[in-house]
């Protein structure tokens, strides 16, 4: 029998990073992932007694049993979605409608609790495109164990006969779910807008930008950034719409401003993305939603604004103290 030992403690440890990416992508939930792989480290310790090195690295014996945690966590559940998943667009000034439960929907996630480190920087641009809201509400399309495959093969770039080891089935079924999770991808899945690139200048003027005029609340200003096809959705809120001029409508509306927030950044689903805080009556700002931001060369494409910021605060941690409307790297 095999002694648990301080060496495996931190080697487990130092996977739990990329162990939480891999389970945000198979279930769409930051507060899920963190459950898969809570579940995870404590199935790794009741057996570690019978982990066998001879059998397999300790992290493909991790990945096995994270995929198959996920596996039995996707039994029965609904497909997470995003707004414009689930209905047409409104017209500006439509009613707003009910919130729906947390569970309908694909909800963010902190970068630095899925995205490690280390890796070659094409690696890691890799990483942060799979985690960005649509290319992560794609994969809920995908049946779970095709969303596996799709997952190791193109994002983890394991080979077909260590994905075929993992699920415990053959190399040819592997390629064959793999086939067929693309050929749905390229069905479903929209372009995720432009990969966000810390040191182009291009991008980071468009941010500090669109900050400036959102906490001028100078309307004019923040439609001329936005996308002809931009949309704007408001998670619970099925509400969404699609196109400038509609936003343009509903960021006129007297009831609907946001005079007097701020924009402060955050690290979210690897793109550009800020905590919006409003001041409360005695003058102190305090998170009202996460916005992320999706960009389109010179402009901004899709605004997704999660309400629900008590919830998400505890995942996040709160807003940074700060007033200035610099971008997130």
């Amino acid at each position: 029998m095999r002694e648990r030992t301080v060496a495996d403690d931190v080697a487990v440890e130092l996977l739990r990073t990329e162990l939480t990416g891999f389970c945000y992508r198979m279930l769409g939930s930051g507060f899920e992932a963190e459950d898969a792989v809570q579940e995870t480290l404590t199935r790794i310790w009741r057996a570690a007694d019978r982990y066998d090195p001879a059998r397999g690295s300790l992290r493909t014996w991790a990945y096995r049993i994270a995929t198959n945690v996920c596996l039995d966590m996707l039994r029965g559940a609904q497909r997470r979605a995003r707004a414009m998943d689930l209905g047409p667009a409104a017209e500006a000034g439509a009613a707003l409608g009910a919130p729906a439960p947390e569970h309908v929907w694909v909800q963010p996630v902190p970068d630095d609790r899925v995205l490690p480190g280390y890796g070659d920087p094409a690696e890691q641009a890799l990483r942060r495109e799979s985690i960005r809201l649509a290319f992560v509400a794609a994969l809920q399309h995908l049946p779970p164990r095709q969303r596996a495959v799709l997952i190791l093969r193109d994002v983890l770039c394991w080979r077909a006969d260590e994905v075929a080891h993992l699920l415990e089935a053959s190399v040819a079924s592997v390629n064959s779910a793999l086939q067929r999770a693309r050929s749905t991808l390229r069905t479903v899945a929209p372009d995720p807008g432009e990969p966000v690139r810390p040191a182009d200048a291009a991008q980071r003027e468009l941010l500090t930008r669109y900050c400036t005029a959102f906490e001028r609340h100078d309307v004019s200003a923040l439609v001329a950034l936005l996308h002809a096809d931009a949309t704007m959705s408001m998670p619970p809120l099925r509400w969404w719409l699609h196109g400038r001029d509609r936003i343009a409508q509903a960021l006129s509306d007297p009831a609907a401003s946001c005079a007097g927030s701020r924009l402060v950044p955050t690290a979210a689903n690897g793109a550009p993305a800020y905590w919006q805080t409003r001041p409360g009556p005695d003058g102190v700002h305090r998170a009202f939603g996460l916005v992320i931001l999706d960009l389109a060369g010179d402009r901004v494409r899709g605004i997704t604004t999660y309400l629900d910021a008590d919830r998400l605060l505890p995942l996040f941690g709160p807003p940074a103290r700060s007033t200035d409307p610099a971008p997130a790297a």
